[in-house]
């Protein structure tokens, strides 16, 4: 009797299933097997996909290197400045080569026109910073919405297939004629809420990163105009 079970058990291991698929020869799926039988819907989504992480990498070492400000620089600014030294407060923000260094460059050429033109020419060059490291956002915000709207397209047009097929084999349906229709539709999903999803969380964090930027140049902005008060008082 013992015999017989394991003669049984090694029969049901090579024996070819109900679906008529043969346990030993099932393929192991990959990413990139996935990828090639997602359907045509799957190409845009990987195009966004590469857009995506671009821009993530691009805009972040750009808003890193905005970020960099260096505690001393105000202080010798503002000694330059009080000295009267407005060259030198000039090449120094040239050779810092920032945002905030660009913006108080722009004042410090305007010094001794009025105080009103001085602030206005620091809030242009400033506006025109935040543009720049603003440059690409919109684009990564779509991504994040749009991504998502082609996964369930690619759903729709996957179910779309199979129902499709099995209109046209109604009487001798088989399931491999459907499963592409499907496995279509799920793929396209997953890939569109992946790269949704990354771009989404990738816009947040670049977003909270420009704004800390933008704090740092309106307060040394302030800071800049109340130390050209300084010499007239």
């Amino acid at each position: 009797m013992k015999s017989i079970l394991l003669q049984a058990s090694a029969d049901l291991v090579t024996a070819t299933d109900s679906t008529g698929v043969d346990v030993e020869n099932v393929e192991q799926m990959n990413v990139l097997d996935i990828a090639l039988n997602g359907g045509v819907m799957l190409i845009p989504i990987v195009v966004l996909s590469i857009i995506a992480i671009y821009l993530l990498v691009e805009r972040y070492l750009t808003i890193k290197k905005a970020r960099h400000f260096d505690p001393l620089f105000m202080k010798r600014i503002k000694d330059m400045v009080l000295e009267g030294n407005i060259k030198g407060a000039q090449s120094l923000c040239e050779a810092t080569n920032t945002p905030i260094a660009r913006m108080l460059e722009k004042g410090l050429s305007r010094i001794g026109k009025p105080l009103e033109d001085v602030q206005v020419a620091v809030q242009n060059v400033g506006n025109l910073e935040v543009s720049k490291l603003e440059k690409g956002m919109p684009i990564l915000a779509t991504i994040s919405g749009a991504a998502p709207m082609i996964g369930f397209l690619g759903t729709v047009t996957g179910m779309i297939k199979t129902f499709y097929t099995l209109s046209q084999n109604a009487d001798g349906i088989q399931v491999g004629s459907l499963s592409g229709g499907i496995y279509e539709a799920m793929v396209t999903t997953v890939g569109g809420l992946i790269v949704g999803i990354i771009a989404y969380i990738s816009y947040n964090s670049l977003t909270a990163m420009i704004d800390k930027v933008i704090y740092r140049m309106e307060s040394t902005s302030l800071e800049f105009l109340d130390i050209l008060h300084e010499p007239a008082s």
